[in-house]
Formats: C-alpha cells, structure tokens, sequence
C-alpha cells in the first residue's frame, strides 16, 4: 500500500510541475507579444472586440502548445531533467515562433502591414491567416525539438528549413489560384483567409511529421525532409482540386471564394486540406 501511496504523490507532483512549467510559459508569452507588438491584447479584446487579433492569438497559443507537446515527448530521464529540458526547449521554441512572426509578415503577408490590418482595419482574414501562421510554425518548432541526437543547432536548422517551405508554398498557393491572394486578404476577404490558413496548418503537420523524430545525420534528415516536402506541395494542390471538382462540383470554389465570398466553402477547403494532411502523416 505505502508503494501504490508512493506512485500516486510521484505522479501528482509531476503533474503539478508541468502544469506549473506551462502557465509560466503561457504567461511568459503574452508578455512578449504585448512588449514585441504595438498593441495590448487586453484593449483590443475588451475595448475594441477586434476579432481579427483574437483569431491571431488562437494561432499563437495553440502554436505555443504544439512547441511544448513536441519539448514533452520522448523518454523520462527524471523529473527535475524533464523540467529542464522541457522548459529550455520550448522557451527555444517561444523565441522561433515570435521571430516567425517577423518573417512571416514581412515575407508571406508582405504587401501590406499586418499590424495595421489586424489594429486599425480589424481585417479578419489577415487574422484568419495569422491564425494558421502560428499553428504551422509552432508544430514546425515543436517538431524541431523533438526526438534525440539532436540539439539547439539541429532544432533551428530544421525550424529555418520549415520556415522556408512555408513561404514556397504560399507562392505556389498563390499560383494554382485563379485569383491573387494577398488582394483578397487586404480586402477583408475572409474566405480567402480561411482557406489559405487551414492549408498552411495542413502544410506544418506534414513539415512536422518531416522534422520530428531522433537525428540520425544532417544527409539522412535533410534528405527525408525534403522527400516530405515534395510530397506536401505535390499532394495539397491536388486535394484543393479534388475538393473543386468532387466536393462541390455543381459550383466553382474559386467563385464562391472570391465573388461570394463564401466563408463556408473557405473553411471546408482548409478543413479538407487539414484531414487528408492528417491521413498523409499516417502513411509516409
């Protein structure tokens, strides 16, 4: 009885230490997107009702929560080493997802500015795209970090790389659609919004399932994330395809996108793209 006693206060104390870790880390990172944005979540929710920064900071937490699920996996090697390397991984992995935001805006979003859009105008769709930005680029961090024989170095070579091949994407994106996305986004078009943000979120789960895993040599991982990647930009236009001219063949999407405005056809393209990305990890 003392043992099974024993057992259960082991377990109850590491649950409370990683919670604790977690509020910490949580706390931790709306203070750095108060100090690293030009606005305050608090005013823009309560003040201001702005969704389109509510729909950003869904992205960032949930991308905050991908970074530690990734820094949690892996084997026990005690509970105050699982709290080190659990807390420094995803304080790393923190750090990659507000510098992505950088990169992001300034790269993927480029023509215009997002803070004004998400502030100012309270544009939606840019917030829409935000919203699966961050949740892509915290399951490509979260993946970074995870697994063994790897470290800080290895972890940010990777997240650069996905990092990457989200902003190659977007450009193919952009390229099988009849229409230019980022007019869209500047025009509100929230559709467009949750269309290309649910196919970025597909993207990070196939880009994390690249990256995941014990690093065995930069040749072999590179190479097999680069396979993956091929395999992404090869299978998500297609299934936006397939989602065209079998999912709603009576209809053209890129009509109901664009023209209507269709924010139920733009959420089914992402979702659909979201559920085969799912299926494809499965597989690969």
């Amino acid at each position: 009885m003392p043992e099974i006693d024993d057992d259960l206060m082991q377990n109850v104390l590491r649950v409370c230490s990683f919670l604790g870790l977690y509020m910490l880390l949580f706390l931790l990172a709306k203070w750095l997107r108060d100090v690293l944005t030009p606005w305050k979540l608090n005013e823009e929710l309560t003040e201001r009702d702005n969704l389109a920064v509510a729909l950003c900071m869904v992205g960032y937490y949930l991308g905050l929560n991908a970074v530690f699920f990734g820094a949690m996996a892996g084997s026990s090697q005690g509970l105050l080493q699982d709290l080190m390397v659990v807390g420094g991984y995803s304080m790393l992995g923190l750090l990659l997802l507000n510098v992505s935001r950088y990169c992001n805006d300034g790269i993927i979003l480029r023509t215009f500015s997002c803070d004004r859009q998400l502030c100012e105008e309270q544009n939606a769709a840019v917030g829409a795209v935000q919203l699966g930005m961050y949740v892509a680029t915290g399951l490509i961090a979260g993946g970074s970090v995870n697994g063994e024989g790897g470290g800080v170095v290895t972890a940010i070579a990777f997240f650069i790389v996905g990092q990457c091949s989200l902003f190659l994407f977007t450009l193919l994106y952009d390229w099988c659609t009849p229409y230019v996305i980022q007019d869209e986004l500047k025009n509100g078009n929230m559709a467009a919004g949750a269309a290309l943000g649910g196919n970025l979120i597909a993207l990070g789960i196939i880009v994390c399932h690249g990256v995941s895993g014990d690093f065995i040599g930069w040749q072999e991982n590179l190479g097999s994330l680069l396979i993956t990647n091929g395999t992404a930009f090869i299978f998500l236009p297609l299934v936006r395809l397939m989602m065209d001219k079998l999912v709603i063949p009576a209809a053209d999407l890129s009509t109901e996108i664009t023209r209507d405005r269709n924010l139920g056809a733009g959420m089914l393209e992402g979702t659909v793209s979201i559920s085969f990305a799912l299926v494809l990890v499965q597989v690969i």
